[in-house]
């Protein structure tokens, strides 16, 4: 029995002398692992700076140990400012860099200056904002309020889903604003759809919903009109401004809901010119040299008799010394005299063409197969071509670039082809 207990003890104390040895080799192994895979210092080097870098890079960059919020790491102080590439041997040896690279190559942000910079490999957090939405604080000079809205057409329906949601920076002729909103789907003028009224406000939230009964064959030919006014103190309206807004393809694809905003623009209370008006926007890039036209709409058009099922369009040509180079057409709008299109179209133009570019827009009518019969035309471009308004026109395109200029011209009437 005795011989049992102490062989018992024996094989106890046995097990304990292996697991200490075991866990002593552990441990060993442990540190000559961490050993190898730990930064050196080597003695007698500092990290060099050069007078282009203390301008490039602030001190605080340098000497900083602690981690920056969002950054999931720390980079030890021994080896701040250098590059370790690993050599054959289990040697270490100092990259040649240097801590602060040249200006082109740092990370370029918005309104920063050289001293700004940081050096390539940390984090800018410049490259991760969302970019702000200037539509609720930038207001052009001379805006007369702005309106945003939603539309969505369900298809299987037919029907014409407009949300009114809110204006801003609305001018009332009073120290106070009262303003309402009608809501018309031309060319239909007699019927229309209207907000309720917010009192003592420049910018109302509206949150209203309308619907309109439209076909899928003819939406696309029509515009949304809103048409904002202020309600005085005898019920007056006086109109502040309206938006246009055509109902086209691209706006009414897939159906889900489309927010919008648009700035309200001041009616026209000028008489049509004979032939009729066109308002159209031009402006030049000179660092893409882009030449942009903007095709909105036209008003009094001198459309043949019963020409309901015919469309109108306009032909915008890029002319150089009177040859033609380029030419773009709009989308045709059903028989009506006062057809919106708001199509935009671009033309490459070196600067020094400009003063022997010209632009031509005509306005035509489709008169049955491939026939169409000339409503009206203008022409803009520099002095050799036009005067007066489209002169001007042409003039402001140029001493504002890359700013949308618009402006309305009478068509005039011409026997050219």
């Amino acid at each position: 029995m005795a011989e049992h207990v102490a062989l018992v003890i024996g094989g106890i104390i046995g097990g304990l002398l292996l697991l200490l040895l075991l866990i002593g080799v552990s441990c060993w192994l442990w540190k000559r692992l961490c050993a190898t895979s730990t930064y050196e210092e080597l003695p007698g080097t500092t990290a060099a700076s050069s007078v282009q870098g203390d301008k490039l890079c602030p001190p605080h960059a340098r000497t900083q140990t602690s981690r920056p919020p969002g950054m999931p790491f720390v980079v030890p102080p021994s080896v701040q400012g250098r590059d370790w590439v690993p050599l054959h041997r289990r040697e270490w040896a100092q990259a040649p860099r240097d801590l602060c690279p040249a200006p082109e190559l740092l990370p370029h942000t918005t309104g920063s200056n050289p001293g700004d910079a940081c050096v390539v490999g940390t984090i800018n957090p410049e490259l991760y904002k969302f970019p702000e939405d200037q539509s609720e604080s930038h207001f052009p000079e001379g805006c007369l309020g702005r309106l945003w809205f939603s539309v969505e057409y369900q298809q299987e329906a037919e029907r014409l889903l407009v949300g009114l949601i809110k204006a801003q920076g609305l001018r009332a002729p009073s120290e106070t604003c009262s303003p309402l909103v009608k809501l018309h789907l031309l060319p239909d003028e007699r019927r229309f759809l209207q907000s309720r009224a917010k009192r003592k406000t420049a910018s109302p939230q509206f949150d209203e919903h309308f619907v309109f009964q439209v076909s899928s064959r003819s939406i696309t030919q029509r515009v949304l009109r809103f048409s904002v006014y202020h309600v005085d103190k005898q019920k007056k309206h006086q109109l502040l401004g309206q938006v246009l807004f055509p109902l086209k393809n691209e706006t009414l694809l897939g159906d889900c809901r489309h927010v919008i905003w648009r700035d309200l623009e001041a009616e026209s209370l000028e008489p049509p010119s004979e032939f009729g008006d066109l308002q159209f926007c031009l402006s030049y890039n000179d660092r893409l040299n882009r030449l942009t036209v903007v095709v909105l709409r036209a008003k009094g058009l001198q459309l043949q008799e019963d020409a309901s099922c015919l469309s109108v369009f306009v032909k915008v040509s890029l002319m150089n010394h009177n040859k033609f180079v380029k030419c773009r057409k709009t989308s045709a709008v059903l028989g009506s005299t006062n057809p919106v299109y708001s199509e935009t179209f671009s033309f490459k133009v070196d600067p020094a063409e400009l003063d022997t570019a010209s632009l031509s827009l005509t306005v035509l009518q489709n008169a049955g197969g491939d026939k169409s019969c000339e409503l009206g035309r203008v022409v803009v471009g520099p002095y050799m071509y036009t005067r007066g308004k489209e002169l001007a026109h042409w003039d402001e395109m140029l001493g504002k670039p890359r700013e949308l200029v618009k402006r309305w011209h009478a068509l005039c009437h011409t026997t050219e082809p």
